[in-house]
């Protein structure tokens, strides 16, 4: 009788210690696993970022389609002004030596010539296999001094971004979202008002 019930005890404070390691284990894995997601979708965001801006300079304006966006870098190029001899020598400006001459650039090479990158994952979030893809959209606002400027905004939310995580982990890490008045996930750019396509994570 006394060794069953110190088997029970000895059950019972093993099982005690299991879930006292883990429920102080799963908030660390949960944001351990969150900035490795985070990471990898503000990357792919910045991507987004510098693939529009590149747009705009050819286009005046922002696209809120991935398939613009992507055939845009994939085929187009944008014009870059090459200054041949410097405006500081006074002599080469004096004898025409200083010139400026206008160059197309492909938009991939010049700006997505890295190792690894595969452009055609651009408008996917990442850890989803492929199966979500970021929300985009485009348009132009008003702002107080009455000038329309063009904006974009490509966002994901938490529940997306952090799918298969801590459900609680993430209903909290919205709720606190929500109380600060703050987009519940990533997002750059905005369609509300002008940020200079700000991360909301900068």
């Amino acid at each position: 009788m006394k060794a069953a019930i110190l088997t029970v005890l000895s059950i019972t404070a093993a099982l005690l210690l299991y879930f006292l390691v883990t429920s102080i284990m799963e908030p660390i894995d949960f944001t351990h696993e969150k900035e490795v997601r985070y990471n990898a979708a503000i990357a792919r965001l910045k991507d987004i970022r510098t693939a529009q801006v590149a747009f705009r300079s050819e286009n005046h304006h922002y696209t809120g389609s991935f398939d613009s966006l992507i055939a845009f870098v994939k085929k187009d190029s944008f014009r870059v002004v090459r200054q041949i001899g410097s405006l500081d020598d006074s002599a080469a400006v004096a004898e025409g030596r200083v010139s400026r001459d206008t160059v197309s650039v492909c938009v991939r090479d010049s700006l997505f010539k890295r190792a690894g990158f595969v452009l055609d994952s651009l408008c996917y979030v990442p850890f989803t296999n492929g199966r979500e893809k970021f929300d985009l959209a485009a348009g132009e606002l008003q702002t107080g001094s009455k000038v329309i400027v063009q904006v974009f905004e490509a966002s994901v939310t938490n529940k997306v971004l952090l799918a298969g995580l801590n459900h609680q982990e993430i209903v909290n890490l919205d709720d606190v979202a929500r109380q600060l008045d703050r987009f519940p996930g990533l997002k750059v750019g905005s369609l509300k008002e002008a940020t200079n396509n700000a991360g909301n994570w900068e």
